[in-house]
Formats: C-alpha cells, sequence, structure tokens
C-alpha cells in the first residue's frame, strides 16, 4: 500500500507561481512513475504531467507545457509540480498518483495506469 500526501496548494494571483508536493510512503518510490491531475469545478479530473521513475522523461499536457515543471527527488521519496505563470483556469483541485508498473517506458496519461492517489490540494488562482 502506498500512501500519497499532497500539499503546497494555496490561493495565487494570476501569473503568479505555487510549487505542489507529493510525499509518498513505503521503500520502493524510486520504481514508480508519478503523475499529476486536476480537477475544475464541475468538469472532469484532467492529466497535468507525469514523470518517469528515473525521471528521465516527463509528459505534460497542452495546457502546461511550457509553464508547469515536474520533478521529483527520490532520496525524499517526493515529487514536485512547479506551477509558474498561472492562469485562473489552471484552479482546481490537484492530485498527484503513483503507477507501479516499473517497466514504463513513457508514464501514463490517463488515470486508470496509476494505482494510488492522494486526497488531492486545492489551488485557486484569482484573476
Amino acid at each position: 500500500q502506498v500512501q500519497l500526501v499532497e500539499s503546497g496548494g494555496g490561493l495565487v494571483q494570476a501569473g503568479g507561481s505555487l510549487r505542489l508536493s507529493c510525499a509518498a510512503s513505503g521503500r520502493s518510490f524510486s520504481t514508480y512513475a508519478m503523475g499529476w491531475f486536476r480537477q475544475a469545478p464541475g468538469k472532469e479530473r484532467e492529466f497535468v504531467g507525469a514523470i518517469k521513475n528515473s525521471g528521465g522523461n516527463t509528459g505534460y499536457a497542452d495546457s502546461v507545457r511550457g509553464r508547469f515543471t515536474i520533478s521529483r527527488d527520490n532520496a525524499k521519496n517526493t515529487v514536485y509540480l512547479q506551477m509558474t505563470s498561472l492562469k485562473p483556469e489552471d484552479t482546481g483541485v490537484y492530485y498527484c498518483a503513483a503507477d507501479t508498473n516499473p517497466y514504463l517506458i513513457y508514464p501514463s496519461r490517463i488515470e486508470r495506469g496509476y494505482d494510488y492517489w492522494g486526497q488531492g490540494t486545492q489551488v485557486t488562482v484569482s484573476s
């Protein structure tokens, strides 16, 4: 069982930055691909970005590419989502997720590819 705990959300003005963190339990974090998803009010949860277990491959949604950066520190069992140039449409609950398949070449962009989920952290961007 893997527990994921997100932190770092909050209220920020448009154009501002936030860094989200996701801390994972267990000893196998370095073998997991990690993803970030978000859910805006009244909308379905959507893919934001993901990073391979080694950190070598990352992928982003078109809506955030160039503004958001995913990184990880396997020694700290933590994955990060650095968000810059935030827009009101980035508002939502942000979730991290773990994919325990150690053989992925590219991290998954779909929800069912992930085995464990955090509880989410709220990000609100004011205009």
